[in-house]
């Protein structure tokens, strides 16, 4: 019988700007977080990810390779952001073929989201539990499954 090969939740290859917090235990690697980020514990950040001025990340959230959060957001507990749709019934090993998120300044995302390859223009507010199905082009309340328009700024 063999031994497992255990591997620790680490912070290694991170662009950091001035005065940003990260909570320990969080896996952050090969990503770009501006000045006064704060991430907090059991995080995932993966490479090619970039957070911008001041945004929040709370505990328990996943945010996979190729989104691109702005300034000035909140991302809540246990937020899930995919890029791999499974377009073929199964994972895709190939990079190229993942999605790409792109969020705006000033946006809020409630617990336990799931942001599927979408933007989301500044200043909106998806409620907790929503499934971000599709791009978002207006300001605004979105929630449900797949998140919709409630209420226009």
């Amino acid at each position: 019988m063999g031994s497992p090969r255990i591997l620790k939740a680490r912070i290694v290859d991170v662009d950091c700007g001035d005065n940003v917090t990260i909570v320990e235990p969080s896996n952050v690697y090969g990503c770009s977080l501006a000045d006064d980020v704060f991430v907090g514990p059991f995080v995932e950040i993966q490479k090619n990810t970039s957070i911008g001025f001041r945004t929040k990340i709370q505990s328990h959230t996943f945010i996979c390779e190729f989104v691109k959060i702005g300034s000035d957001c909140f991302v809540g507990h246990g937020v899930m952001f995919a890029n791999d749709l499974f377009k073929d019934g199964k994972p895709n090993a190939n990079p190229d073929s993942w999605g790409r998120t792109q969020i705006g300044d000033n946006v809020t995302i409630g617990s336990n989201a799931t942001v599927l390859p979408v933007s989301i223009c500044d200043g909106v507010v998806i409620g907790a539990g929503s499934v971000v199905t599709k791009d978002i082009t207006e300001k605004g309340v979105y929630a449900g499954n797949p998140a919709r328009i409630l209420r226009r700024f």
